[in-house]
């Protein structure tokens, strides 16, 4: 059994990405491989797409047990723009299945064109990260939209400098989200509690702990902290000691 949907403003490309057999027989440039996945890139009149192909669930019961991980990918991007949080926006989506286990998946979405991510920049100290405004207008954003995330129990799961992307207008995007999830209770506050600390865990080398302090008091939305904000900065600081 299988499922594929095309979104309607690209069926103009119907021949290379209608359907779940065109769309593993395409041939482009390779970016990442691994034994369950791999991704190409793509340039179609002149724009760039990204083709993620699964052709395995992982071993024993992840085979038949869960939402697909691809599929998670997909269901998660739109749910991001649902939520009004800048994202990559998917062209079409689907998967196959042999009986009840997965058999194979894909996603493809549009290039967010002009964009790096933020570890890039990290790495090579760009400048932008020691520009006080430019700083503090992506703080605004990020703390924005990891709050409308939590405030709806989703977490990103994987909310590290690398899958946040920033382009030269200094619009901040989500991208790449496969194990992010609704939770509930000590759950979510323990996945709020890492989506943080993901993203503590390149800041702290990179920016000053006044600007990280004013991250948190933008995510939620104070001018000052309370007994609260101060046990979870704790865990936060503390929540990869260790592990590094």
């Amino acid at each position: 059994m299988a499922g594929w949907k095309l979104e309607p403003g690209y069926q103009a490309l119907a021949q290379d990405f209608g359907s779940l057999d065109a769309v593993f027989g395409l041939q482009g440039e390779r970016l990442t491989r691994d034994p369950l996945s791999e991704v190409i890139r793509v340039e179609r009149d002149g724009v760039n797409y990204y083709v993620k192909r699964y052709t395995g669930a992982g071993k024993g019961l992840r085979r038949y047990l869960g939402r697909p991980r691809i599929k998670a990918e997909w269901q998660n991007l739109k749910q991001f723009a649902k939520w009004d949080i800048p994202t990559a926006e998917v062209v079409a989506f689907g998967l196959e299945r042999n009986g009840l286990a997965f058999g194979r998946g894909a996603m493809i979405t549009r290039e967010l064109p002009r964009t790096e991510d933020l570890s890039a920049l990290a790495e090579r100290n760009d400048a932008r990260l020691v520009d006080r405004g430019w700083v503090d207008h992506i703080s605004r954003q990020l703390a924005r939209h990891t709050r409308i995330m939590h405030d709806h129990h989703f977490t990103h799961n994987d909310l590290k400098w690398r899958n946040l992307l920033v382009d030269d207008q200094a619009t901040l995007f989500f991208i790449d989200c496969p194990t992010g999830d609704f939770w509930w209770g000590f759950m979510l506050r323990y996945r709020i509690t890492k989506d943080l600390a993901c993203l503590d865990k390149v800041a702290k080398y990179h920016l000053s702990n006044t600007q990280r302090l004013r991250f948190y008091l933008q995510y939620r939305g104070r001018e000052r902290l309370n007994a609260s904000d101060k046990r979870r900065i704790r865990h936060v600081v503390t929540f990869f000691e260790g592990r590094e």
